[in-house]
């Protein structure tokens, strides 16, 4: 007889764990203690537990498939994922409404082509996080290798520390933030979608990128060709307000500078009626 999933997991009574972001107080771009979207009840009594180091990867993406879907859209049902040491392709292309907890670091390509999941990971990832990705969240509280959020098509992709080159590489839409700093050519070859970034990013910033913004709140080493430093309207001010409340992230947008490709500018300021006369 084949196993019950709620069987298979171990039942929680523990008390909630909180968040205690990393980030200093002088700080503006802190995650915070506790947040609406990631506060004392996101574990407080996860209803399913499984680890890692019982359960092979397909093992535990079919145990997470058949877990129940929450009846209330406001209160996902709580899986909590203990036994993450480095392992490579975990949690890979679960399409399911519940949000897990991961305790540990992760290796390669984690939580790649996934949608509606909620993911909270406490530890770093290796190379292609969330790739793929096309609805939900997957929050890394760590550092990210190269590629994270490479061709994701929607959703949001957190990370509390900072990535490694390619971040964001041929995205087609959702939501890159990156609390730290981002490596070379991030946004490369991205066709739409939007990148926050709160430290400093490497080369080449948005290499071959269309219809896509770039939030920087530090400096970039260089911008590729055919990218450019836009105004911050009080339009986009608002936006990006937005956008880091969703990502349970405290900043100030008028601490951030706007970059897109030159295209992208000149069709706004077309639409506008500006223009830019060339003196000679």
């Amino acid at each position: 007889m084949p196993d019950d999933p709620k069987s298979r997991a171990t039942k929680s009574t523990g008390s909630a764990r909180r968040s205690t972001g990393s980030g200093p107080k002088n700080d503006p771009l802190v995650v915070p203690r506790e947040t609406p979207s990631s506060g004392a009840d996101i574990l407080a009594s996860p209803d399913y537990t499984f680890s890692m180091t019982e359960l092979d990867n397909d093992s535990l993406r079919h145990e997470i498939l058949s877990v129940a879907v929450s009846p209330d859209d406001e209160k996902l049902t709580q899986v909590q994922i203990l036994g993450a040491c480095g392992q490579d392709h975990a949690m890979m292309r679960i399409d399911h409404p519940v949000r897990l907890q991961v305790d540990g670091p992760l290796g390669d390509y984690a939580f790649a082509w996934c949608a509606d999941l909620d993911v909270r990971l406490t530890g770093s990832v290796g190379h292609g996080v969330a790739e793929g990705l096309n609805s939900g969240a997957v929050r890394v509280r760590g550092n990210a290798g190269v590629g994270a959020g490479t061709a994701m098509s929607g959703g949001t992709l957190a990370i509390y520390g900072s990535a490694n080159d390619r971040c964001g590489a041929a995205m087609r839409g959702g939501n890159i933030f990156v609390r730290g700093n981002v490596g070379d050519e991030c946004g490369v070859g991205a066709l739409g979608g939007m990148i926050v970034i709160g430290g400093d990013a490497g080369l080449r910033l948005g290499d071959a990128m269309s219809n896509v913004t770039v939030f920087i709140r530090g400096r970039a080493k260089t911008l590729a060709d055919g990218v450019v430093e836009a105004p911050l309207r009080k339009r986009e001010q608002l936006r990006l307000g937005l956008l880091l409340i969703n990502a349970s992230i405290r900043g100030d947008a008028k601490e951030f500078r706007r970059i897109v490709p030159e295209a992208m500018l000149q069709a706004e300021e077309a639409s506008r009626g500006e223009v830019n006369p060339n003196w000679r």
